[in-house]
């Protein structure tokens, strides 16, 4: 939950929900969010520490997902006890 607590890190998981699995790579969100790249290597950290989003290299790129089933459970989780 405290991944999800900072706003950038929510923007770029809803993004990355709505990507698919085909992904984005960290400079497409940074671009997006508008935070500097950096600053972007570091939420998409957390956010993997998190189990909320994985990450695959593509050529020079690092694609990153948001994995869908750990969304899917922290929704159901949210829905079923803080509704």
């Amino acid at each position: 939950m405290s991944a999800l607590a900072q706003p950038t890190r929510l923007a770029v998981l809803t993004i990355l929900t709505a990507a698919g699995p085909d992904g984005l790579t960290a400079g497409e969100l940074a671009e997006r969010t508008g935070t500097p790249a950096n600053t972007m290597s570091a939420h998409l950290t957390i956010l993997s520490h998190a189990g909320l989003t994985a990450s695959r290299r593509a050529g020079r790129n690092i694609i990153y997902r948001a994995l869908p089933e750990t969304v899917r459970d922290l929704t159901a989780y949210l829905t079923e006890n803080c509704g």
